[in-house]
């Protein structure tokens, strides 16, 4: 998350010295150094991050993982901090609008009297900043200690996460296992086969990506498939590859393992060769054999790049495997090659069970399940989503355990902190890990944000778009619309496997609705608090936080009681999004606002949809920054005259509610753009009949039009 926060904080530094020119000189040196010494930071970020979160294979000790998980939290607190001034800075200019024109950033707060600089220390923006870049001149300083400084030259192992992960790797099997231990492949595995030895039509060179999330079985299924095809061809090759790769050493490992699967030596010399060398080599030795080569655990989408040119197209039939968790790795090599896309699925139910009573009961039952644990053996395979990957693991837990039903009830209990803390799924969380390390930041916090929503939630894709635009972390691109790039984000996650589609509309085909693997979800969950991404507060989460316990960015609300807690945060606490979730009981709108608007006045979201609420206070006024306020389907009746002092707000979603008339005050919200404000009877909105009978609407007040930002 530092990488993110840090990434965000450049971001908003370099808008505010790019729009706010008559900044006064020393404060605008000031913020330009901030900027330099964290964009020099932000290169290894990356790999402090994966170092926070990951043991090492070197067995590196566990003071200096502490010490870098400390590293990491301040560097996020500084990265925050930065947003707060940022923030302030704004909501003080706003009121006092006439300081912009005289000297910009400092010269706003001295003309009102100089009110501002005699307000207590943490209010004294210019004070602040020279705090902000001391610490961060420090944090730098502390870099070295942990070999963060190594980047420069070239050691970094942020490019191969992989190579952090240690203990039990349920992968390392996958290789290796007999017929009879393998289960749901029996389909792909026939698909894959035709695809390799068809011949009759299919003499040019092809290319078949084996795609889907981490997990699913991708190596298993294409290293069964190679010992079953590779005497097929005139010579075979099986590499490796992994995040992590030079192009040289790629290349002789191609030619050596076609030499070691014909029995021939390798070519002399082959060691020194260069990379124009070895491809001419490859190709050489090419020229009159079908051959079969397959890539194993391939990230880089450029990676086609890298080796098509020596895997010649020699018209007599080669075939190139790739197994992938990004279908756009498949999609590169349509560039010059015939391909072939096979996605992975996860197993279905029974298929799932019987994978792990095969693990688990493996010993003593011949695979079989004992009547006493099979309800409790069907809770935990649901539990793993059809994910292979943590089928097994699981089960070769399990079959360590007695057979008894207070065993196994106490691991699906506490299989969350399980998968934290045990050795034998650590694993599971790590594998999982690298997907998302391989993101860049601005990707980082939209597949976070998934953990926001509760597990199984099938999230609107309107809805996520919006959220993701109003908390900042849509990049605005030329050509673009906002609302494009967010698509483009969208897309990007579905198609590195890691978002998976829910929902599609009747009509146009397209996604309509989205949501993450439940392993995935608790993944995100843990790295979520890790970073301060956001907190949960559930039905069992009635403490009291405070801004010295916690640090958090974002609330989600999965119970109605836990609300009130939101009285017991003090101003430290800076909040910037609340989510509140299928709250059944009434909430108290005019204790919840008054919070809001003390506690959390840099609040950007507020979505209280499918709530109990019922009423709007006035204050929701005062909450300068807000950019997005859902009251979708609450009891709301009425919206106040205060809402017209939001400049700032992008959505206004009260659909469903009872709400019949919107306030004339809306015509000065110049920023608005989408007021979603309808009411729906009883009818399916996939449906071709559209019965506007069914449909109610509001009443409007002249002169809106002039919300020149209005899309929708």
């Amino acid at each position: 998350m530092a990488e993110t926060a840090v990434g965000f904080a450049i971001d908003r530094m370099v808008s505010l010295l790019t729009n706010e020119t008559s900044l006064l000189r020393d404060v605008h040196s000031e913020v330009a150094s901030i900027t330099h010494e964290l964009e020099a930071i932000q290169c290894f970020l990356k790999d402090a991050d994966m170092k926070a979160d990951l043991e090492y294979s070197q067995g590196d000790h566990q003071t200096t993982r502490d010490g870098v998980k400390a590293w990491v939290k301040q560097l996020t607190e500084i990265a925050f901090q930065i947003e707060d001034v940022i923030d302030e800075y704004t909501f003080h200019l706003e009121q006092h609008p006439g300081g912009r024109s005289a000297r910009g950033f400092i010269a706003s707060l001295c003309k009102v009297g100089r009110s501002v600089i005699k307000l207590k220390p943490r209010h004294n923006i210019a004070s602040r900043i020279q705090e902000i870049k001391k610490a961060v001149v420090e944090i730098k300083e502390r870099s070295a200690r942990y070999g963060f400084d190594s980047i420069e030259k070239g050691t970094t192992n942020a490019d191969n996460p992989s190579q952090y992960v240690s203990g039990y790797d349920p992968r390392k099997g996958s290789m290796y296992l007999e017929d009879d231990d393998v289960v749901g492949i029996e389909s792909p595995r026939d698909e894959l086969v035709g695809w390799l030895l068809n011949n009759d039509q299919h003499t040019q060179r092809a290319v078949i990506s084996v795609g889907g999330m981490g997990g699913l079985g991708k190596t298993t299924l294409a290293r069964k498939v190679y010992d079953l095809v590779k005497n097929d061809f005139d010579c075979h090759a099986w590499i490796a590859v992994s995040q992590s790769y030079q192009k040289e050493g790629l290349l002789k490992k191609i030619i050596k393992q076609f030499c070691k699967g014909n029995k021939e030596p390798a070519p002399q010399g082959i060691d020194s060769m260069d990379e124009e060398a070895l491809t001419e080599k490859v190709r050489q030795y090419l020229q009159k054999k079908r051959y079969a080569v397959f890539f194993d655990d391939v990230w880089k989408v450029g990676f086609w790049g890298d080796i098509e040119h020596a895997l010649l197209d020699n018209k007599i039939g080669g075939r190139i495997v790739i197994t992938t968790r990004s279908k756009e790795v498949g999609d590169f090599c349509k560039i010059s090659s015939s391909v072939y896309d096979l996605e992975l699925k996860p197993l279905d139910p029974e298929k799932a069970y019987e994978l792990f009573c095969k693990r688990a009961f493996r010993v003593e039952f011949g695979g079989r399940c004992p009547p006493n644990l099979n309800d409790l053996s069907r809770k935990i395979v649901k539990k793993c989503g059809g994910l292979p990957l943590a089928i097994v693991a699981i089960a070769g837990l399990l079959s360590t355990k007695d057979r008894t039903v207070y065993e196994w009830d106490k691991l699906h209990s506490s299989l969350s902190s399980e998968l934290e803390s045990n050795p034998h799924l650590t694993s599971i969380t790590r594998i999982l890990l690298l997907s998302y390390y391989d993101l860049p930041y601005y990707l980082k916090c939209c597949f976070l944000y998934f953990g926001m929503y509760p597990e199984d939630y099938s999230i609107k894709l309107s809805r996520l778009l919006r959220q993701w635009i109003a908390e900042g972390f849509i990049k605005s691109k030329k050509d673009k619309t906002l609302e494009g790039v967010a698509h483009q984000y969208l897309s990007e996650l579905i198609h590195r496997s890691l978002v998976q589609i829910s929902d599609v509309h009747f009509l146009r085909g397209t996604c309509k609705a989205c949501r993450v693997h439940d392993l995935l979800h608790e993944v995100i969950l843990k790295k979520m608090e890790d970073l301060s991404f956001c907190r949960v507060l559930s039905v069992n989460d009635q403490s009291t936080l405070r801004g010295d316990q916690l640090v958090t960015r974002r609330l989600s609300i999965s119970n109605s009681s836990s609300i009130n807690v939101l009285h017991n945060i003090d101003q430290s606490f800076q909040v910037r999004s609340i989510l509140n979730f299928k709250s059944s009981d009434r909430i108290f709108a005019d204790s919840i606002l008054s919070t809001l608007t003390k506690n959390f006045k840099l609040l950007k979201l507020l979505d209280f949809e499918d709530s109990a609420l019922d009423y709007i206070h006035e204050d929701i006024g005062n909450l300068f920054h807000l950019r997005y306020l859902s009251l979708r389907n609450t009891k709301v009746k009425m919206l106040p005259k205060s809402i017209g002092k939001l400049v700032n707000l992008e959505t206004l979603d009260i659909r469903d509610s009872f709400v019949v008339e919107i306030p004339a005050e809306i015509k000065r919200v110049s920023k608005l753009r989408y007021l979603l404000a309808y009411s729906r009877y009883d009818f399916n909105i996939d449906s071709i009949q559209f019965n506007l009978s069914t449909v109610r609407g509001m009443k409007v007040h002249e002169g809106i039009g002039c919300l020149g930002a209005l899309q929708k």
